[in-house]
């Protein structure tokens, strides 16, 4: 057991020499990039540096060091890197968002919403039925709190009733629902434009194309959302049907298995403090989604200008309302589970997404060079097809994030040179590498989490399950998102 430890540490800190060699190095190689500057080979460096962190190390200490690099290099001065890191308005939205939907699962009101998908009466004796909305939940709960909330609520849930049916760990049934329960959980996963990974990319977006005629570019939230919520119906319909009909796993020892057996020991009311938080983050949904839904009503434009500010505003409002001299929301003891590495990765992802961009770098001038020629008269159809194959192979074998602040200025060249609307297109882009990142441990935690799972999901099916899925999700984001998009989200 020393020896696997000590195995582990020496392997831990090499990685950790070569990313930070990568960052310092780099620079230094014999490598002619038409239109790169100086600066932009130090950036270069840093960002690849800063992706080997992310695979071989740790999230937090990779964009952590990631972050100094920036500073210590010729880009700007640490005041100003640290001032653009964690000065970003989105980033103190991701922060607070992370708060208010913590609060959900501290305060165990994600058992709630568990226990509610789970014990569907009209599901009794339909055990495909029963996994279609089991993953319709996951798909909610990971699109307004998280992806791991439902991943972590609903695993425990089906592990007792596999156990009450008599299903054993590794029975094609229970691994066909496990990964069913990820799938579900990453298809919401993008979801929200005001949230996770999605406002980081959109607000990304935003920046990066002020530099095409008539940008900025934004895209509506009421269309992005909407057309995640379309799409999402439809691939999880599909992934479970493509479970009952193509994997084809024995089901028949839930046919006789009661929801309402849940319910023996059922979860205590609400309390008045559960109920007053479930009302405040309500309220941070409606008001960062209404402005975009109808911005000619009055005061539209103010509450949007306050978007970025709101979940704090009512995070704060929480924790001065006290119940039995106890804060409806206690922030230290949320942030004491809150999800460090996603925070970190958002805040150096969003770094250096505009750094990477930055004219003094020419790096989008070099994309521009290499690019233009392969988009010279490619139609937008075809360029959405080609985006979204690439999104498909590079984002399980990279962090969805990066790969997703990757492929945006690609768009923005080609939109520039084709005239094409860049809305839709981004929209799309953003949804399928974030929801399709499930094949291998490196595309994202959750699927990590899932190859972790080696009890009840062995690696092997891991891979038969989720490749065939995200060829399902690719086709049909092609099919049904493209006009959907066009239609929600373009002009």
């Amino acid at each position: 057991m020393a020896s696997t430890a000590n195995k582990k540490e020496q392997a831990t800190l090499i990685h950790s020499a070569v990313g930070v060699g990568i960052m310092l190095f780099f620079r230094f190689l014999p490598l002619s990039l038409p239109e790169v500057t100086p600066v932009g080979m130090e950036i270069l460096g840093i960002f690849l540096g800063t992706l080997y962190l992310w695979t071989f190390v740790d999230p937090i200490w990779g964009s952590i060091m990631s972050i100094a690099m920036v500073g210590f290099s010729s880009y700007s001065n640490m005041s100003g890197v640290i001032g653009e890191a964690f000065g970003s308005p989105v980033v103190c939205q991701v922060l607070f968002m992370q708060i208010m939907s913590g609060g959900l699962a501290y305060y165990k009101i994600t058992s709630y919403m568990g226990r509610f998908f789970l014990t569907r009466k009209f599901t009794n004796g339909k055990p495909w039925l029963l996994m279609g909305v089991i993953c319709m939940g996951c798909y909610f709960i990971a699109g307004f709190v998280n992806a791991f909330t439902p991943i972590f609520v609903m695993w425990p849930v089906l592990y007792g009733v596999f156990d009450e049916v008599g299903y054993k760990k590794g029975d094609p049934f229970p691994r066909v629902a496990i990964t069913l329960v990820v799938i579900a959980s990453l298809i919401g996963f993008p979801m929200a434009p005001f949230a996770q990974n999605g406002l980081a990319l959109l607000s990304n977006f935003e920046k990066i194309s002020a530099e095409m005629p008539g940008g900025p570019v934004v895209v509506n939230s009421g269309g992005y959302l909407l057309t995640a919520i379309i799409l999402g119906m439809v691939l999880i319909t599909a992934v479970v049907l493509f479970a009952k009909f193509v994997l084809r796993p024995d089901a028949s020892k839930l046919k006789d298995y009661d929801v309402e057996s849940l319910n023996r020991n059922p979860l205590p009311p609400l309390s008045l403090s559960q109920k007053l938080y479930i009302l405040g983050f309500v309220l941070v949904i409606l008001g960062m989604m209404i402005p975009s839904l109808v911005p000619t009503l009055p005061f539209m434009g103010y509450l949007k200008g306050c978007v970025y500010g709101l979940a704090m505003f009512i995070a704060a409002c929480l924790a001065a309302i006290r119940i039995k001299g106890e804060p409806v929301l206690d922030i230290a003891k949320v942030l004491e589970g809150n999800s460090w590495g996603a925070y970190f990765i958002i805040v150096a992802a969003i770094l250096l997404g505009g750094v990477l961009t930055n004219q003094a770098t020419g790096i989008s001038a070099f994309l521009r060079v290499i690019l233009t020629p392969i988009f010279q008269g490619m139609s937008p159809t075809v360029f959405i097809i080609l985006l979204l194959l690439l999104g498909a192979i590079l984002t399980n074998l990279c962090n969805s994030l990066v790969i997703g602040m990757l492929l945006q200025p690609i768009i923005i060249t080609y939109c520039t040179q084709a005239g094409a609307d860049p809305r839709p297109i981004v929209t799309l882009m953003i949804q399928f590498v974030l929801l399709s990142a499930c094949v291998t441990p490196a595309a994202s935690p959750f699927a990590a989490l899932l190859h972790s799972n080696k009890e009840w999901v062995p690696t092997k099916y891991v891979y038969s399950y989720t490749l065939p899925m995200v060829l399902i999700e690719l086709v049909l984001m092609l099919i049904i998102g493209i006009p959907v998009a066009t239609i929600l989200c373009g002009a």
